[in-house]
């Protein structure tokens, strides 16, 4: 029986809101870079330069929206992570699989304050790592955590 910690909501959500802003604030820019006559007439001296306000109101909107291509492209690679307890090893990802004989501590000690867990384990080459997994990242943490403790004992 394998238990999954899918990317959290919290994740989710916080990507989708930032590519919201970016957005939002590309659009607000090119308005009033280009659309708003009273901006224009506002940042523009007599002789007809615009100052500095004006040119990244312009040269800004591309770079925002870019921002959040970029984003989105990074939200559409995780919504299928995830992080499974399976019956010989934790997977974290298809590159890295921690063996259950390998891990050597579960720090527990902030999990339900703080809502994360290190895990110490050895890797191939017998250097000891460190590996922090928070409620932040996956869901159904608690789960997994309860699972690991149990393979270990």
């Amino acid at each position: 029986m394998a238990i999954e910690a899918p990317i959290s909501k919290f994740r989710k959500n916080g990507l989708i809101i930032y590519i919201v802003a970016c957005l939002a604030a590309s659009a607000w820019f090119a308005y009033d870079g280009y659309l708003n006559e009273e901006f224009k007439k506002n940042h523009t001296s007599e002789d007809g330069t615009p100052d500095s306000t004006f040119v990244f109101n312009q040269k800004a909107p591309p770079f925002g929206v870019g921002i959040a291509v970029l984003l989105g492209a990074y939200l559409l690679v995780i919504r299928t992570k995830k992080l499974v307890a399976e019956e010989n090893a934790l997977i974290v990802s298809n590159a890295e699989r921690i063996a259950y004989d390998d891990i050597r501590k579960i720090d527990k000690t902030h999990f339900d304050s703080k809502g994360f867990f290190v895990l110490m384990y050895k890797d191939e080459g017998g250097k000891e790592i460190e590996r922090k997994i928070s409620s932040r990242k996956y869901d159904n943490l608690a789960a997994v955590l309860d699972y690991l403790v149990e393979k270990i004992s």
